[in-house]
């Protein structure tokens, strides 16, 4: 049987941290930065945690 690939958009948006959870980076922040909060701006940079709702399916998508 072939091997499961994985799939790559997928792969190189969401990292599995140390404990198994599934970081990924927040939405909004490329362009139009312009009429966008420094404070609002700042926060973009941060990572997230990807909501328990959704982890077993990126998960499916990223370890297969």
């Amino acid at each position: 049987m072939p091997k499961m690939k994985s799939n790559r958009a997928a792969a190189k948006r969401f990292h599995v941290t140390g404990s198994g959870r599934i970081r990924r980076y927040k939405s909004h922040g490329r362009h139009i930065l312009t009429k966008k909060s420094q404070k609002r701006k700042r926060n973009l940079r941060k990572s997230a945690i990807v909501a328990d709702s959704d982890a077993r399916r990126v998960n499916r998508m990223i370890l297969s």
